[in-house]
């Protein structure tokens, strides 16, 4: 029924104003309509909940419950005039009430639907949606909120986590939320990392997914505990000093028959068109974003991690298939103009962003999008998706590419590592070392590099030290910190056994130094995104293997020479031109005893010559040692410390 106010009221009250703006497109917190909704009398005790749904091709909605023995003609929901909504209040009903959908089809067929909205869901392999109210959680990161800003001239170093295989506890189960906060987080801050990145917490019925084909959106899954454990994990880590990113999958979602596909018994949050609603390559189906109710779903579900659960931002998976409607696809449907883009994906991406930054101007929006898709990372009013970041896809590929390559091979192909500095500034870019590159197998980092056991630790050290100090922000995925040596399995912890021996430990030492010496050196990241942070000094030396450049700080002494060797032979009396005269010490040698290496490393400065090198009035002469970084700085009466 209708109130004189035109709300249309049935046990609660549902906004007139709501429903126009859910089908409109633009009903960002949407989450507040839909969805099973505990109501609470006059002294808070809970009396009842009130579900709400969207299935406009229905003929009737029921609530099935495990009170009702999964009948869903008992509890049947009323629809809403014209609306595609379906609603009701059911009295007594509370908290961990298991429930589905009861969905009678425009043919009659009969579905049992998990809730879109549902803010829990069973443990898999059940699949009803549970009634959980989630408000109430007190958080303690005011002050991290308050200071939290995107850190383009500050330092980021991301750990990518996936929960379920990062360590088990001692009885070989999956470590809680609650655990995590003290095992997964004391080993982050030990480590020297910004921020950690979890794989999709987004419920999903298969675990071999990681996460990536996700059934419950608004769901925190319940592997690790409820969703006031997991708001607890990234309470304690912002208490830390550790931002948290979620990767998120706005791209596709499973076909489970408890799933979003055919909702109410018609395509609904996929596209009608198979030749655009399917995902072949991940057996999956992508949205429609053509719809201005899928449009609110998704964009209220970003918002509802960054409202509800604090998160700092949003790395956005396999962008490229919703900006391609060939991607991944022998047979595909051109757009209106015969061309390949997507054009309602486009314009979502941009919503989407518009609407995030509108709302957390200070959150981080990734994009991971493979092709060279332009502006990602430009404002929408300039053409761009509004992106913030972008994974620097094409620097990882070349970047790998050359580290498995034999050294032998290594100088026909060092374009692999000059070229890239060409486009490092047309987006701003986290150079990604992902859980993409260690899985099926394409070998652990470790296991990528080439020559004896010694010579794969002295690649990795190479690779890790260069990486630090390329343009862009960091990622690395867990276990290649302290050389996993088999790629990922994904059904079993990390081989923390490793650290049992001696290289695998200086490894884990190598990079906790590393990653605190990234911490300290503005030079390595203050100016990121803009040109003036790099500069070559020798990136001709191919026949050698060797590239020397700068990278700057805002100020003058902040700068870092760095000098890579990446073949396994030593070059006496290599010489290097520098910027001015001075004393100039080793911050970094990846060849230092302490981390595994040979020991080639020099205590003393070393001095320049008024000798020009390199188009510069000064240099300096120094040995190289074989399969080595080394990263130098002048002194300029502070002296050099390691963290």
């Amino acid at each position: 029924m209708a109130n004189d106010g035109g709300e249309y009221v049935l046990g609660t009250t549902i906004r007139s104003e709501d429903v126009f703006l859910f089908h409109e497109g633009t009903l960002y917190e949407s989450y507040r309509l839909l969805g099973s909704h505990v109501v609470r009398g006059r002294d808070q005790e809970i009396v009842g909940t009130r579900f709400t749904v969207w299935a406009p091709h229905a003929q009737s909605v029921g609530v099935a419950m495990d009170r009702n023995h999964w009948d869903g003609t008992v509890h049947r929901l009323e629809q809403v005039p014209q609306s595609g909504l379906w609603t009701g209040y059911i009295e007594g009903v509370s908290e961990g009430t298991l429930y589905k959908y009861e969905i009678i089809g425009s043919s009659g067929e009969k579905l049992l639907k998990s809730d879109p909205y549902a803010f829990e869901c069973e443990l898999r392999p059940r699949t009803a949606s549970v009634v959980r109210d989630i408000e109430g959680y007190q958080w303690r990161d005011k002050a991290w909120v308050r200071k939290r800003k995107a850190p383009y001239d500050q330092p980021m170093n991301i750990y990518e986590v996936h929960l379920g295989t990062w360590k088990y506890s001692e009885a070989g189960e999956l470590l809680t939320y609650r655990e995590l906060a003290g095992a997964l987080l004391d080993y982050v801050v030990e480590m020297g990392y910004t921020h950690i990145e979890l794989m999709p917490l987004s419920e999903h019925p298969y675990d071999l997914s990681w996460g990536y084909q996700v059934t419950g959106f608004y769901a925190a899954t319940s592997r690790f505990g409820s969703p006031q454990d997991l708001m607890y994990l990234i309470d304690e880590s912002h208490n830390r000093g550790v931002g948290v990113i979620l990767d998120w999958v706005p791209a596709h979602f499973a076909k489970d028959a408890h799933g979003l596909r055919q909702f109410d018994g018609q395509p609904l949050f996929e596209h009608e068109d198979p030749l655009i609603a399917e995902k072949p390559g991940w057996g999956t189906l992508g949205f429609d974003y053509s719809k201005p109710e899928v449009r609110s779903f998704l964009i209220s579900n970003a918002l509802f991690w960054m409202e509800k659960y604090h998160v700092d931002g949003l790395r956005v998976d396999a962008v490229t298939s919703m900006l391609l409607r060939d991607f991944e696809k022998s047979e595909w449907r051109p757009n209106e103009e015969g061309g390949r883009e997507d054009k309602d994906a486009i314009y979502f991406l941009q919503k989407l962003n518009e609407t995030v930054f509108g709302t957390f101007p200070h959150t981080l929006m990734m994009a991971e999008e493979s092709s060279a898709w332009p502006l990602v990372t430009a404002p929408v009013e300039q053409g761009g998706l509004g992106f913030n970041y972008k994974w620097n896809m094409g620097w990882m590929n070349d970047t790998l590419s050359y580290f498995e390559l034999d050294p032998i091979h290594r100088a026909a192909k060092q374009s692999l590592l000059t070229f890239p500095i060409a486009y490092a500034y047309t987006d701003n870019f986290v150079l990604p070392l992902s859980h993409d590159e260690v899985v099926h197998g394409k070998k652990s980092l470790l296991n990528k590099m080439p020559g004896s056991y010694e010579q794969k630790f002295a690649g990795l050290r190479t690779l890790l030290a260069y990486w630090l100090s390329f343009p862009g922000k960091k990622l690395m995925f867990m276990g290649g910190e302290f050389g996993q040596f088999i790629e990922w399995k994904d059904q079993a912890e990390l081989d923390w056994l490793l650290l049992d021996y001696e290289m695998h430990q200086r490894m884990q030492h190598f990079t906790r130094t590393v990653n605190g010496l990234y911490r300290q050196e503005k030079a390595l990241w203050q100016l990121d995104h803009e040109l003036s942070g790099f500069e070559w000094i020798d990136h001709e030396d191919h026949i050698q293997n060797i590239i020397v450049y700068l990278r700057r700080g805002k100020r003058n002494g902040e700068t870092l020479i760095v000098i890579c060797n990446f073949a396994p032979v030593e070059r006496q009396g290599y010489r290097i031109g520098v910027p001015t005269a001075g004393d100039y010490y080793e911050l970094l040698n990846t060849s230092d005893a302490e981390f595994g290496g040979e020991g080639q490393t020099s205590q003393e400065p070393y001095q320049t010559d008024k000798l020009p090198w390199h188009d510069r009035k000064y240099s300096l002469e120094m040995t190289l040692p074989p399969m080595s970084v080394i990263w130098l700085k002048k002194n300029r009466g502070r002296g050099v410390k390691k963290p």
